[in-house]
């Protein structure tokens, strides 16, 4: 049998990477992170165990490539700097409007993520490899805040007082999956209400007047 083009083979692999991380989030945030084995995952994305431990190594490699997947929305391997919404939201020279694009796109990634992150969370405490991811996790997010936070200083946006540096860690708080969790699971807010009431209170910490 030929071998299939270098196209094909990658097409599959992010295909399988696509189904192991479906097959992970589902029973993840339904079994919870300790009762969810390899096996499980594997039996739920309809492939054999062993491509499972290939594709992703351990367990927690399992849950990094699913949250990974829910950040990107998909399996590329596109950094998330390097997206669509993230460079059109930076290319506003509005900050008002940049703003409203980054909150808009971080809420989209939250409907994916936020769940996952709780998972992540609430197993952290108790394994080392999940509390480096936990910690990898929160550094990528404060890394991509503070290139938006620097974008705003640079339109000269930034109100009087507040450095780059402050502004990205409160985009780091106000922008958390932890945040809209408790706002959105526990308050019953709709994922728009959040959406808009994050731009708002982004918007008057920020900028002047």
């Amino acid at each position: 049998m030929d071998a299939q083009p270098a196209d094909g083979r990658t097409a599959r692999s992010l295909a399988t990477r696509a189904r192991i991380a479906r097959a992970a989030t589902r029973l993840f945030t339904t079994d919870g992170y300790t009762a969810t084995s390899m096996t499980s995952v594997a039996k739920e994305a309809g492939v054999a165990a062993q491509t499972v431990y290939n594709t992703c190594g351990t367990k927690a490699g399992v849950l990094k490539e699913a949250l990974d997947q829910a950040v990107a929305g998909d399996a590329e391997p596109v950094a998330t700097l390097d997206r669509s919404w993230v460079r059109e939201a930076l290319s506003a020279e509005d900050p008002h409007e940049l703003i409203r694009l980054q909150v808009q796109g971080t809420a989209q990634v939250m409907v994916r993520v936020a769940a996952l992150i709780e998972v992540l969370r609430g197993a952290a405490a108790s394994d080392p490899e999940l509390a480096a991811l936990w910690r990898t996790n929160t550094d990528q997010r404060r890394t991509v805040h503070a290139v938006f936070a620097q974008a705003l200083a640079d339109r000269g946006a930034l109100r009087a007082g507040l450095d780059p540096q402050e502004a990205a860690d409160t985009l780091l708080g106000l922008l958390s999956p932890e945040l809209y969790t408790l706002y959105t699971a526990q308050l019953g807010w709709s994922a728009q209400r959040w959406t808009d009431w994050a731009a708002e209170a982004v918007t008057r910490q920020f900028l002047e007047g």
